[in-house]
């Protein structure tokens, strides 16, 4: 089985201790050598300022292709710009363009009267500038504003035919929700790389609560078995395993890339990767 190329998401930090864990988590996973790391955008736009410091700390001290979330929430388009200008000049290169979800208390997302409408017109925006290489949201399962899957098929393929370049899914539970995505996809005419996110579960109740937000379909097979796993005090087993299982899984059917969002705690991820064969390069001592 080919080894996978892995990418990582991480948060930016709004406290003291959050901060320890964000750098004890790039600390941990960083010897991967992952592909590149993305650095998230609170809803509407409220870490701003802590992602950008995140960005370019993890850049600048340990030597990983960062690639910067961006948002159209609650934002003009000349903020919007100078925010990625900002991040060009402190040479990141990589950006995740995302419409954002909508800023806290609004019940759905509403353009800012002189903003990006839309991610398609933020990624021509930033595909325009010829600075960035642009990555994308995709939705295997029916976003909460969609109406249906196709829906989602044709607005990724707008933003792909706007400039980016690949695109991150949101996270699933069964291997086949992304094969079936990826082949309507290809139907569509879409050939560029898909990336699927991968969440291994920390907190099935916590993994249900996000689910529940972003559409994301809960199989009933895996509420039983977390059931069983916390009579028996194996949940983080359970998690390790299922989490190999699927990647493996999407390995055999082709898959090349995973992209992990690790909500800043490294363990299973960790744990994963080297289920999967992908470890830290092997230093040799010298001898005196």
């Amino acid at each position: 089985m080919p080894t996978p190329r892995i990418s990582f998401e991480f948060f930016p930090p709004q406290t003291l201790d959050a901060s320890f864990r964000l750098w004890e988590t790039v600390q941990a996973l960083a010897p991967m050598k992952p592909s590149f790391v993305s650095v998230t955008y609170g809803a509407g736009g409220t870490t701003r300022k802590l992602t950008h410091e995140a960005v370019t700390t993890i850049q600048r001290n340990y030597g990983l292709n960062v690639a910067a979330h961006l948002t159209c929430v609650e934002a003009t388009r000349a903020e919007t710009m100078e925010i990625a200008e900002a991040y060009a000049q402190a040479g990141v290169t990589e950006i995740v363009a995302l419409r954002g979800d909508a800023p806290k208390g609004a019940s759905r997302f509403t353009p800012h009267p002189e903003g990006f409408a839309s991610s398609v017109e933020l990624v021509a925006a930033l595909t325009g500038t010829g600075r960035f290489k642009v990555r994308v949201g995709a939705y295997p399962e029916p976003h909460p504003d969609s109406a249906d899957t196709a829906a989602d098929v044709a607005w990724l393929k707008r933003k792909i035919d706007a400039g980016a370049s690949s695109a991150i899914t949101q996270f699933f539970f069964e291997a086949d929700t992304f094969l079936r995505f990826r082949d309507r996809c290809a139907a569509a005419g879409i050939d560029a790389p898909i990336i699927p996110g991968i969440l291994p579960i920390q907190s099935w109740e916590g993994a249900k609560r996000f689910a529940a937000r972003c559409g994301t379909q809960v199989p009933a097979w895996l509420d039983e078995a977390y059931a069983a796993a916390r009579r028996d005090g194996r949940e983080e087993l359970l998690s390790v395993a299922l989490c190999t299982e699927l990647c493996d899984t999407l390995i055999g059917e082709g898959v090349q890339d995973l992209h992990f969002y690790t909500l800043n705690r490294p363990h299973l991820t960790r744990e994963v990767c080297h289920a999967l064969g992908v470890l830290p390069p092997v230093t040799l001592e010298k001898v005196a």
